[in-house]
């Protein structure tokens, strides 16, 4: 009896122990707090887990992994298995992703972003620089074209960005420096205490971060329609972990990348919508600060490089140059 009782308890944890061998828990480092910018991370795990009935878990952490800038070096040397970063962070470090973030590219809404990133992740070039990182590119974080917003008198002709000390990384940056501006890339985080000491004039941001880092309410004057471009921000996974993933779990992953940016979508959507109504409020509420929607005379420009018969870089300091003062 006493034999049976030691067999039984054997083949208990037997079966514990082979119930943990498949499953799967990984840690996943973003940064800030919960937001648009991060639904489709949230969405993804909330798939994951349901699809493989617990088997598969993501813990997402907001800053607890590692800092923003870091979560490529973390990713490389297998500190955690997913993460999210800007490409503006690092150029240096994936320069084919930072053709994403060259200013006045003409995407028109978030739908064509996901498109032009995800065709540029597809590329080899891409694919291969990423492998240096043990990274591999699941899928990006859209963002809608950038406005500034910002203290002192409105911007609206060339002459007045002379100067103007702003918060814009990547290929926006260059093009603020282009007329002038002194662009500085602290990180989104660091972005309302810039604001608040007086480093930088103005914030570029995309709307759900001016709302998210309290930018907005240190403005003075905010830009409607100078969408000058936008950051790209992929969501990589650590290419060894992938690998090592089962290929039921695997599928389950690949799978839900398109159901969680479609819900992403939707969901910033929804934001935009309310950034519309918030505004008028804002103006009211304000209206002793004389908040002003600096509405720049920036044509859309849909010009497609191939009809100027211009090479990219041309056709970029065709735009910076020129944009501004187009009616």
């Amino acid at each position: 009896m006493k034999n049976l009782g030691m067999k039984t308890a054997i083949a208990a944890l037997t079966v514990a122990f082979a119930g943990e061998a498949i499953a799967t828990e990984w840690n996943v480092s973003v940064w800030g707090k919960r937001r648009a910018f991060t639904e489709h991370v949230e969405k993804l795990a909330e798939l994951v887990s349901a699809k493989t009935n617990g088997e598969f878990t993501m813990n997402v952490s907001y800053g607890g992994l590692s800092k923003n800038r870091e979560n490529l070096d973390g990713i490389s040397i297998g500190a955690f298995e997913m993460a999210q970063f800007c490409a503006g962070y690092h150029p240096d470090k994936n320069r084919v992703v930072t053709v994403l973030e060259l200013p006045f590219l003409g995407v028109a809404n978030l739908e064509e972003e996901v498109a032009v990133s995800h065709a540029v992740y597809a590329h080899p070039a891409a694919t291969e620089e990423m492998a240096q990182w043990n990274a591999r590119l699941l899928m990006t974080s859209p963002m809608p074209q950038y406005n500034i917003v910002g203290t002192g008198d409105p911007r609206s002709t060339l002459a007045d960005f002379e100067g103007m000390r702003v918060r814009a990384t990547g290929g926006l940056g260059k093009a603020f420096a282009a007329v002038g501006s002194v662009p500085t890339s602290v990180t989104a985080t660091e972005a309302y205490q810039a604001m608040e000491s007086g480093v930088v004039d103005t914030v570029a941001f995309a709307q759900h971060a001016h709302l998210s880092y309290g930018t907005i309410n240190r403005a003075d004057l905010w830009t409607e329609n100078l969408n000058p471009g936008t950051v790209n921000c992929p969501v990589v996974v650590n290419i060894d972990a992938y690998e090592s993933l089962s290929d039921a779990h695997r599928a389950v992953l690949d799978e839900s990348v398109d159901e969680s940016i479609a819900y992403y979508l939707e969901n910033y959507g929804k934001l935009l919508q309310r950034w519309m109504k918030f505004w008028p409020k804002k103006a009211l509420k304000k209206s002793q600060s004389a908040i002003q929607n600096c509405q720049h005379s920036v044509r859309k420009l849909r010009i497609q490089s191939v009809r100027l018969g211009l090479p990219t870089w041309k056709l970029r300091a065709f735009l910076v140059k020129n944009c501004l003062t187009l009616s």
